[in-house]
């Protein structure tokens, strides 16, 4: 979704002036938080560090969205969703033994 985005991400990226030439990164940024995710599974705190990176990655993107003043629907179902269920994640990690 990073390589082609779909609507609701590029109304995204182009309502926060995020510069088209540099929306490979994001590519590159989701796919390392993805297989930080799965080594977690295997390897202890690697999961933990990146749920923090991908909760990072949702607050840059929200502090994206206020100095943009780009506050429509995408700013609160897409960006704070994410950062509402990433930090969720989180939260149950510690909470949940042996998840």
């Amino acid at each position: 979704m990073s390589i082609r985005p779909p609507a609701f991400i590029r109304v995204c990226l182009e309502g926060v002036r995020f510069p088209e030439d540099w929306w490979w990164t994001l590519f590159v940024i989701k796919l390392l938080a993805a297989a930080g995710l799965i080594a977690g599974i295997y390897v202890p705190g690697v999961g933990v560090a990146a749920n923090a990176g991908v909760i990072c990655y949702f607050l840059a993107a929200a502090v994206a969205h206020i100095r943009a003043r780009f506050l429509k629907s995408e700013f609160w179902l897409n960006c704070l969703g994410m950062l509402a269920l990433s930090t969720l994640a989180l939260i149950v990690s510690y909470v949940v033994p042996g998840l």
